[in-house]
């Protein structure tokens, strides 16, 4: 008998079972223009909507806010009202000439309407119905008369200030939020912070659709500004603390820009301008866009290989721009001079640049801010940072870690090829560096200054070099008057290495190290 075959239904697609999913559709944004902060946004603040910039005193929420109405006039021709509850349009107009800011311009050319109202905490009383119906009105009519797309009421906290009744606030505060939104603006509102809440109130937060916190911290006797997006209605955004600088151009949040390391690689070759230190990276030297590490103790000629490999970038016609933390530009020169490298004819040609500062100058954000505009403006093709490990006078190692992070991302965008050199301290472990930053380079050579027989003798070895050929030997180095130069390798009769005074010896010919017999001539064998 047949066994019968039971047939299995054809299962459902998963479109089938779940439905058509609509199409999605991103959530339409304004770009600020600050530099850093459309990339964690993930393209700016949300369209026609009310965003929350909250933090402590000082912490910059006014000049970002500012910044904003700034470069929506200037770049994307977007005209702003700024309504101020606490200084004046004089004060402001002063204030936004400390960052390059020409207010009374963009007044003048009806880019930005500057407003005040003047709330005084002390004579404010809480009688009767409270409504916004007043500012409603005076708003209205300064986005009408210059056609605004942008809005920014700095700080909320005033408006509420007399009044105690948190229901009532909230309620104002919601009301303030949807009017915003019928007049189709993109609005920052600012809020100061308060113990145990993002401001004082503690409902804003909970009516806005975009929250920024920003913070200043001091640490180690270093104040550094950080921040944070708290949340981010109807789209995705980096929620990490960011370090962010207030200078002379404005706000820069400093996020690390390749998050996904999607950026592009290099097949081609530049040379270290060492020669036999090329032939240990099979004759072709470091790729296009690497970052290398140069590590080891003081005295090991960490600076005289990024001196080699600055002359090899200015002989092929490249710019090379020098970050140096320990000495003076003449310095520099001077010291190169004796191993035979020249570098002030290629500083007269404009090929050579040796930016020279003490870390302790300036915080690491402002490091990291200046060397990116000095590289934006430049465009040099080669960077050394020389030493790294300075840095560590103005920052943790963890800050210090991520500050690098952040440069070597910034340099491999651009296909920049970097040189750094890392000191690392006497009786530590050779293959670690101070700061640990190993993993972050694509190659990695340790130099050692060995001590045998009475003599110091220079070594250097690839530990790491991602994607490439290269040799696996210590190779001992040489200073002469023509720079660096590697040894070729000496071998004992029981196959170790001879290194210094040690090679001299072994090198010598049979001829020089006999004995002369007694008795006249050797017999031949």
């Amino acid at each position: 008998m047949t066994p019968l075959v039971r047939r299995r239904k054809p299962e459902q697609s998963k479109r089938a079972r779940h439905g058509d999913r609509p199409g999605r559709h991103p959530l339409a944004k304004t770009p600020t223009g600050i530099s850093g902060l459309d990339e964690i946004t993930h393209g700016g603040l949300p369209r026609g909507r009310p965003t929350l910039v909250c933090g402590g005193a000082g912490c910059g929420k006014t000049l970002l806010a500012m910044e904003f109405l700034v470069r929506g006039a200037l770049e994307y021709n977007e005209p702003g009202v700024f309504m101020s509850f606490e200084e004046t349009p004089d004060d402001l107009v002063e204030n936004g000439r400390s960052l390059g800011f020409d207010l009374q311009r963009l007044s003048t050319r009806r880019q930005l309407l500057l407003d005040h109202v003047r709330l005084e905490r002390a004579e404010l009383t809480e009688a009767g119905e409270y409504d916004l119906e007043g500012l409603f009105i005076r708003l209205g009519h300064a986005i009408d008369s210059i056609r605004a797309k942008r809005v920014v009421l700095d700080t909320i906290e005033l408006l509420f200030s007399g009044l105690s009744d948190r229901a009532l606030v909230r309620a104002e505060l919601g009301r303030l939020f949807r009017w915003l939104k019928t007049k189709r603006v993109t609005a920052i509102v600012t809020g100061e912070g308060d113990a145990g809440h993002l401001t004082r109130h503690g409902l804003e937060e909970y009516v806005s659709d975009c929250v920024i916190l920003l913070d200043q911290r001091v640490m180690e006797q270093s104040a550094t500004r950080r921040l944070r997006i708290i949340k981010y209605r109807g789209s995705g955004h980096g929620g990490n603390e960011m370090p962010f600088l207030i200078d002379d151009h404005g706000v820069s949040v400093l996020p690390i820009t390749s998050l996904g390391l999607t950026h592009q690689v290099s097949t081609a070759h530049v040379s270290t301008g060492v020669v036999g230190l090329d032939a240990m990276f099979g004759k072709k030297g470091y790729y296009r866009g690497n970052s290398v590490l140069a590590s080891g103790t003081a005295g090991t000629g960490k600076s005289s290989v990024a001196a080699h490999f600055a002359e090899a970038a200015c002989r092929r016609g490249e710019r090379c721009l020098y970050f140096a933390f320990e000495e003076s530009a003449s310095q520099i020169v001077r010291n190169m001079r004796s191993i035979g490298i020249d570098l002030e004819p290629w500083m007269r040609r404009d090929l050579l640049r040796v930016h020279s500062q003490r870390p302790t100058a300036l915080g690491l954000e402002a490091h990291l801010v200046a060397m990116h505009r000095v590289i934006e403006d430049w465009k040099p093709r080669v960077v050394i940072v020389d030493p790294v490990t300075n840095m560590i006078a103005v920052g943790s190692e963890t800050e210090v870690k991520a500050m690098l992070a952040r440069l070597i991302d910034f340099m491999k965008l651009r296909q920049v090829t970097t040189l750094f050199t890392s000191l690392t301290e006497g009786g530590r472990v050779a293959e670690r560096t101070d700061l640990g930053v190993s993993s972050l380079m694509d190659v990695w050579m340790l130099l050692g200054n060995l001590e045998t027989n009475g003599e110091r003798n220079r070594t250097i070895q690839i530990v790491k070099a991602r994607g490439m050929a290269h040799s696996n030997q210590v190779r001992e180095f040489v200073m002469t008057d023509d720079g660096i130069k590697l040894v070729d390798v000496s071998r004992r009769a029981d196959g170790s290495v001879a290194i210094g005074s040690a090679r001299g010896a072994q090198q010598k010919t049979p001829a020089d190290n006999r004995v002369p017999r007694r008795g006249g001539r050797r017999k031949s064998e």
